[in-house]
């Protein structure tokens, strides 16, 4: 039995699940068309905005490196070191509207079996900025792009209206996407900061909104590190520096977390994951949460700048993975997707030694360590 790589997330049919996402990879239509050629089902572009964008001057996009025989993680380049993660402060494209617009519609026109995803954002503080976002909306869907990834999670802007403020506050979150909603032809994605303490009430504020779907996580806001001899930021301008994004291989735990609070909370709903992929075993604990499609960024970024090899070793080790599971019937990712969701559950469902030996936290006579109801445990002599 054949293993099928096709499947339907949102109702756009993708050649196969595996997304390069919105990220410097995605920057150029010149990249993007590689992208496609190499034989990645999708392409998130680089966040498109009405606004000028400057970006910093010196390097913006970097990776953390960690010693094989030590505890030392550093930006250095050095022999014997793993990838660790990478680290940028990279802000949206700084490429205008009607740069894009067209080379959206030569992209499409180039590669019509492949999805283009465009990535937009403006602010959220009046009607104007609101406006904005179907000025964005409208333009990219009328050159073609099959779905609007609504960027709802950059780390690192300085306006309070602007990516992950917005996506911190429920209430912006569920307008802008019933903004953008009013006018898009094309499913909408809404893209969501990991740095919130609930993402899943952010999560249902999007679909109240009228998403299609949830894309996650964004990357976590980070610093560099400080380098011990120098006493300097491993980045820095003039000795300055300020928030970026961490991604790659760190945040492939906290991502996943993440992921499984929103699909037990929702499980009906469409979610496309994104943190820490390099391989199809890692891909896969996001297909077992219940995601339909997968994101890459950081893996590619350092594989030719599109990732070749990664997606053609993704599609390879899926369908192996299919092989090996002919058996249960399993030929495509819907056949197993969601299966270890209802697996992760509360502390107090893990197993103890004793149903009496867990509290919870609660009072429960005081056991051992802990002080009864009415006992601060403090003893005066």
């Amino acid at each position: 039995m054949a293993a099928e790589r096709r499947v339907t997330f949102t109702g756009i049919p993708f050649e196969n699940p595996f997304l390069l996402s919105s990220a410097p990879p995605t920057e150029s239509e010149a990249n993007i068309l590689r992208a496609f050629e190499a034989g990645w089902g999708g392409v998130v572009t680089k966040t498109i905005g009405l606004h000028p964008v400057v970006n910093v001057r010196g390097p913006k996009t970097m990776f953390l490196r960690s010693d094989v025989d030590s505890p030392a993680i550093s930006m250095r380049k050095r022999p014997g070191t793993a990838l660790h993660s990478s680290w940028n402060w990279e802000l949206i494209s700084d490429k205008t509207l009607d740069w894009w617009a067209p080379r959206i519609a030569r992209i499409k026109k180039a590669h019509p079996t492949k999805v283009l995803v465009a990535s937009i954002m403006a602010g959220s503080g009046s009607d104007t900025e609101l406006a904005h976002w179907q000025t964005l909306a409208r333009t990219c869907q009328d050159e073609g792009a099959d779905a609007l990834e609504l960027n709802l999670s950059c780390p690192h802007m300085d306006r309070q209206d602007m990516g992950s403020n917005i996506g911190k506050d429920r209430e912006l979150v569920s307008v802008v996407t019933q903004v953008v909603k009013e006018v898009a032809r094309v499913p909408v994605w809404a893209k969501l900061t990991p740095s919130t303490t609930d993402i899943v009430i952010e999560a249902r504020a999007a679909f109240l909104g009228g998403a299609d779907a949830i894309s996650s996580s964004n990357t976590f806001t980070s610093l560099p590190l400080v380098d011990p001899e120098t006493l300097e930021f491993e980045v820095n301008v003039d000795g300055l520096v300020s928030t970026g994004g961490l991604g790659g291989p760190a945040i492939l735990p906290l991502s996943l977390a993440k992921m499984s609070q929103m699909t037990a909370a929702l499980p009906d709903r469409s979610f496309s994951g994104i943190g820490g992929v390099a391989t199809f075993g890692q891909a896969l604990n996001y297909f077992l949460l219940g995601c339909g499609t997968v994101q890459v960024c950081t893996a590619a970024m350092l594989d030719r700048a599109v990732g070749p090899n990664v997606i053609r070793a993704l599609l390879h080790d899926m369908d192996a993975f299919l092989d090996r599971h002919a058996d249960r019937g399993w030929k495509s990712v819907e056949d197993f997707r969601g299966l270890s969701r209802g697996r992760i559950v509360a502390q107090s469902e893990i197993a103890r030694p004793g149903a009496s030996d867990y509290h919870g936290g609660h009072d429960a006579g005081a056991p051992e360590g802990y002080a009864s109801s009415g006992d601060s445990g403090v003893r005066v002599p």
